[in-house]
């Protein structure tokens, strides 16, 4: 029986307010926790209603990657961003800040609300210098946080945004990440936020000086939209194979490839 047979026949599975199955997966490296994530999310997932009138199948979901930096780490399937090398732009949009003159129109850029938040005062706040001064001074604090959040503008926009927070603590010597996604799309966002963020990780480690430690990506909403169903379940299948795997690549292979492409 095929994916999007069993997702069209499978009930909503709900006790109380709570989903009764998680997306739970632990693992070495980002391409292998993504994949073991999907294959999870298509076989415990619950078809639920969207508000842009088409359904989804969803779960709740806990990833963790033991070493986030682990080779290869590249997921070529994972670039979804019409070039191989948006994999790269993005991760300038969420450090470097190369797209924050699109705050104003499209409402937020991960990087505008992270380092430079903005207040109804009109003052902002580098959360991320915060954090990093913070953790120089108290590598074990708990308070190591920043937030996306705004709710005098997010609870009415039409696309708020799917980061939530971030938190930071220093364990064993290296630096602890946790995310938190209110909503992501597992199969069209899920890798290359991931990648974002563990360089980001990367950055405040570098900056208090220790190594990067485990990164653990929580959603809320870990979901694949209906219009992708036929595409997820052929991806499914090819995890299940192993031919999948022909999609991880070393990040040096990666900027290699991008290379020859741009001659």
């Amino acid at each position: 029986m095929g994916l999007s047979l069993n997702i069209a026949l499978r009930d909503i599975e709900i006790f109380g307010d709570l989903y009764m199955s998680v997306v739970y997966v632990v693992g070495e490296s980002l391409p292998e926790v993504w994949e073991q994530s999907l294959v999870k999310l298509s076989e415990i997932g619950t078809v639920i209603d969207t508000e842009y009138g088409e359904k989804s199948i969803d779960a709740p979901a806990i990833l963790i990657v033991r070493n986030p930096f682990a080779e290869p780490r590249i997921h070529l399937k994972g670039i979804v961003a019409g070039s191989l090398k948006g994999l790269i732009e993005y991760v300038d949009e969420v450090i470097k800040g190369v797209h924050d003159y699109l705050a104003e129109k499209f409402g937020y850029t991960y990087h505008e609300r992270l380092f430079s938040y903005r207040l109804p005062n009109g003052s902002t706040v580098d959360q991320i210098g915060k954090v990093i001064e913070k953790l120089k001074k108290i590598p074990y604090t708990r308070r190591a946080q920043a937030i996306t959040w705004q709710p005098w503008k997010d609870l009415e926009t039409e696309h708020p945004p799917c980061l939530q927070r971030i938190w930071f603590r220093v364990v064993g010597g290296r630096l602890a990440m946790h995310i938190h996604m209110r909503s992501n799309d597992a199969f069209k966002a899920a890798y290359m936020n991931m990648y974002a963020f563990t360089e980001l990780q990367k950055y405040v480690a570098e900056h208090i000086g220790v190594d990067v430690g485990y990164y653990m990506h929580i959603a809320d909403s870990y979901h694949v939209y209906e219009k992708d169903w036929k595409w997820f379940e052929t991806f499914i299948k090819q995890i299940k194979s192993g031919e999948s795997k022909k999609r991880w690549i070393s990040t040096q292979e990666y900027l290699e490839l991008i290379k020859r492409l741009n001659r």
